[in-house]
């Protein structure tokens, strides 16, 4: 079924919405709550919650793309669910750790004008992420798009855990002159 026809069904508040979500997007949503949560039975809930997140948001949101949104909502939702656990139980602390390096490159959008060049800000450093090599862009999003610790990166790319943590410095670095350059900080 075709993303637009799913929106409809959301639309006509047919529960087979639903259905046809998970079938074509739940794989994909429970590895990303898995990668965020590292417990099976919390990306399941993290999951369920954002179905429902999805169900209580459309109508009146029309997701353009509505796997991407999708995978918004999961990501936020596990991310909450990560901040409510209170960290350091289930691995919380490496994603608060990644948004920690992080902290002072980024601004939290408060108002809608804020809210405006946050949304700047994002297309900015997606503009930079597409110019990295494809090396560096892997492990700056396994990083701080997954929070995956630096030692797990490493195992998966075959490499040493202190080249992760160099090439994440160094990609922070660039992103940080590349930020000031473009006059964002």
């Amino acid at each position: 079924m075709e993303d637009q026809d799913i929106v409809e069904l959301f639309f006509r508040r047919d529960e087979a919405a639903l259905n046809e979500t998970d079938k074509k997007y739940g794989r994909t949503c429970r590895a990303l709550a898995l990668d965020i949560l590292r417990v099976r039975e919390d990306a399941e809930e993290c999951v369920s919650d954002s179905y429902l997140k999805a169900w209580n948001a459309i109508p009146p949101t029309r997701p353009l793309r509505f796997a991407a949104w999708l995978y918004k909502v999961v990501r936020n939702t596990g991310i909450s669910r990560l901040r409510q656990a209170s960290g350091a139980r289930r691995g919380g602390a490496d994603y608060t750790a990644a948004l920690e390096e992080l902290e002072d490159c980024l601004a939290s959008p408060v108002n809608l004008e804020e809210k405006l060049e946050a949304e700047a800000l994002a297309a900015e450093i997606h503009r930079f992420l597409a110019a990295l090599p494809q090396g560096e862009r892997v492990i700056f999003l396994a990083r701080y798009w997954l929070a995956l610790p630096t030692a797990e990166i490493a195992q998966k790319l075959g490499c040493r855990d202190g080249k992760v943590r160099t090439t994440l410095s160094r990609t922070r670095t660039k992103l940080r002159q590349h930020l000031e350059k473009e006059g964002y900080l």
